[in-house]
């Protein structure tokens, strides 16, 4: 085999596991439970919507969540919120976890 071969498939192999793990790891959803206003999430994923104000978030996953300004997960972070931890606000709209 000559140089440029051996580099095509070199090339082609990496590229072959990089999206491998890439869509593995986006099948992913935090473990446990995320409470929005009382509401429960079981092994939440992506973007909730905030419904009314105040709001309570209550974080019993895994995962770090973010509490965002904007509606739709948009608008700057406001909060990050660990696991095991609760937040209040007036103002969020929305939380994404991943």
């Amino acid at each position: 085999m000559n140089l440029r071969r051996i580099t095509t498939v070199v090339g082609t192999l990496a590229a072959s596991a990089l999206v491998a793990v890439s869509v593995s790891t986006s099948a992913f959803a935090a473990e446990g439970v995320l409470v929005i206003n009382g509401a429960e999430y079981a092994d939440p994923s992506g973007c909730y919507s905030v419904d009314w104000f105040p709001t309570s978030v209550t974080n019993q996953t895994d995962a770090i969540a973010e509490v965002h300004s904007g509606p739709g997960c948009s608008g700057s972070v406001e909060w990050l919120v660990y696991p095991g931890e609760t937040y209040h606000t007036e103002t969020a709209q929305s939380v994404f976890i991943l």
